[in-house]
């Protein structure tokens, strides 16, 4: 059995590495238009801030760059502050007058529509993000598509029996709502499983919305409902037995607001359920995930974006809120109690919140 698994898992693995391939690809892209390598290239270590004055770029955007270059191997660090590039490295992604070794012009952002892409490169200018509307209606069927087998064949049978008392709650009747719902994967999966339960989506994305009343539309289910809207939007009268906010906290431009109302929501005896990115507080731990250069060039084009995408955005990105920056935001709001549940799933941990 365990040699079955380790070689599952083994091709799993495998199969995702072409994906961070793609993601790369769509950071080497970036690095090459904004002129990134060529500010790197025979001017020694850099941090984020040097690049930033040399450049004219936003900071905050060319650390998580950065870092992604790093992970992938193209670029060298030793802290995830300090960058550098090789010769080979300048040779073959920053000299395009000279080097017949020269790459980077081949990289032309296929992994986003070409809007996408212009937008993103305004956003290292700018320090605005996209939000997940911008990115186009694709986005949400594609985070639909990702998020949806484990969802589906784990939430109900593994994950909801770990939290105390929550399963004979909905099987008893609660009321629940997701919170960043996206097209409803979870709601639907909820919905049918508890029907003495009324469960309710709210997501800001028209995109992603469209999609889950359009599948309500077909289910028949009588139990479930969605709004467009944010947890800003949440009632202040502690109504909700479960709250869930799977994959989304790291993704919000005022996280901390959104933690601050979801406390205002839930019931004295409720609780909250988050699923985020597994990750930890330093660059030397997330160097153990062997697609790390895909968490960071996924943060770029989308999880950061979409963290920055309005005025004074906290900007957390695909691997900002890992279990010890979760913990003291969430007791900052008033919560008392906060569980670190781990199902093996290697991409994400499981939070366990109470009032």
């Amino acid at each position: 059995m365990t040699d079955e698994r380790d070689r599952l898992a083994a091709f799993a693995l495998r199969v995702w590495g072409y994906k961070q391939g793609e993601v790369v690809s769509l950071m080497v892209h970036l690095g090459d238009r904004l002129g990134l390598y060529r500010a790197m290239g025979g001017n020694g270590p850099l941090t984020a801030a040097d690049l930033a004055a040399a450049t004219g770029l936003q900071e905050r955007w060319l650390l998580e760059w950065l870092r992604c270059q790093a992970a992938a191997a193209l670029i060298d660090t030793e802290d995830g502050e300090t960058f550098e590039m090789s010769d080979e490295a300048v040779a073959v992604l920053a000299d395009n007058e000279e080097s017949l070794w020269y790459a980077a012009g081949a990289f032309q952002g296929g992994v986003a529509p070409p809007d996408v892409v212009e937008r993103l490169a305004d956003a290292f200018h700018s320090g605005m993000g996209l939000s997940y509307d911008d990115l186009g209606p694709s986005a949400a069927h594609a985070v639909e598509r990702m998020l949806e087998p484990w969802t589906r064949l784990a939430l109900v049978p593994l994950i909801l029996p770990a939290l105390d008392g929550v399963v004979d709650r909905l099987d008893a009747g609660a009321r629940v709502v997701d919170v960043g719902c996206g097209s409803g994967v979870a709601l639907f999966t909820l919905a049918a499983a508890f029907p003495a339960s009324r469960f309710e989506g709210l997501d800001p994305s028209e995109h992603a919305i469209g999609r889950a009343r359009a599948r309500l539309a077909e289910s028949g289910l009588a139990n479930l409902e969605f709004r467009s809207a944010g947890a800003e939007d949440l009632p202040v009268d502690e109504s909700y037995a479960l709250i869930v906010t799977l994959d989304c906290i790291h993704d919000m431009p005022r996280p901390a607001q959104a933690i601050a109302a979801i406390r205002r929501a839930i019931r004295p005896d409720g609780a909250w359920l988050i699923k985020d990115i597994r990750s930890g507080p330093t660059w030397n731990v997330n160097l153990r995930n062997p697609l790390l250069a895909m968490m960071y060039g996924t943060s770029v084009s989308c999880c950061m974006s979409s963290a920055l995408s309005e005025p004074g955005g906290a900007g957390l990105g695909t691997l900002g809120f890992h279990p010890e920056l979760a913990e003291t935001m969430c007791r900052a709001a008033g919560f008392s109690r906060f569980t670190v549940h781990d199902f093996d799933d290697p991409a994400n941990l499981y939070y366990e919140v109470r009032p």
